[in-house]
């Protein structure tokens, strides 16, 4: 089943008098429970693309259908109940309040929806658990990390248990090692149903992926299956 599908997305920014066309009929369709690379070079459009997926930006023309849902006809409301239950986001730099500690910096997306002080605690525990960080739970961002804070940062996005896991470039600030590990969670996280979309200029990032689709120039210039994906480390 389709969870994604675009049809002839169009872009346009204006900067003073000047027209940018930042997609230019982007067609894609990305079923549940996939696990898809989009890649392109600078300017390509990758990451408005992203950002009209992730409901953060309206596209200039052309129709998004998020499970079936045309996002056109979504109100200011519906669309914010999608950002915060049906999508979940991982960024390069993390987005994490240094003041606050791992447990609560996972909380923070269930601060204005309804459930206790308990309810929210246990979520958020049951979430860092998830990623490995169950003994991490007390420590600040500058006590951990890049990889920790990027698990921290997925365990924040998956807290809500979101239809669609959004990574724009989640490995910028990784060494290859940790880099390796958080790819290996995304793998861990995909086979248990969760359907992954990475942006990424990184052909060894890409190769977890068992999709890659590619833009050049606002366009879709390929999409294929992945023929031999990294595989996934078998369990301990």
């Amino acid at each position: 089943m389709n969870i994604i599908r675009t049809i002839n997305l169009r872009k346009i920014y204006r900067v003073g008098v000047e027209r940018i066309h930042a997609l230019r009929g982007a067609n894609i369709e990305i079923e549940q429970n996939d696990f898809v690379a989009i890649m392109g070079s600078s300017g390509s459009g990758k990451s408005t693309l992203m950002n009209i997926i992730g409901c953060l930006d309206q596209p200039t023309d052309g129709r998004y259908f998020l499970a079936n849902r045309d996002v056109s006809r979504m109100s200011a409301a519906e669309l914010a109940k999608v950002r915060n239950q049906q999508i979940g986001f991982v960024f390069q730099s993390f987005e994490l309040l240094p003041r606050m500690t791992a447990l609560r910096n996972v909380e923070m997306p269930l601060l204005y929806t309804r459930g206790g002080w308990g309810s929210r605690r246990r979520k958020a525990k049951a979430a860092l658990e998830r990623v490995g960080l169950g003994n991490r739970m007390t420590h600040r961002p500058n006590q951990l990390s890049g990889g920790q804070k990027q698990r921290v940062a997925i365990a924040r996005a998956i807290l809500n248990n979101p239809s669609i896991l959004l990574a724009d470039e989640p490995t910028g600030n990784l060494d290859s090692a940790t880099s390796r590990d958080i790819m290996q969670l995304f793998q861990q996280l995909h086979a248990e149903g969760q359907t992954i979309i990475v942006v990424t200029h990184e052909d060894d990032i890409a190769k977890y992926c068992h999709r890659i689709i590619r833009l050049t120039d606002g366009q879709v210039s390929s999409d294929v299956r992945t023929k031999n994906p990294i595989p996934r480390p078998a369990a301990a």
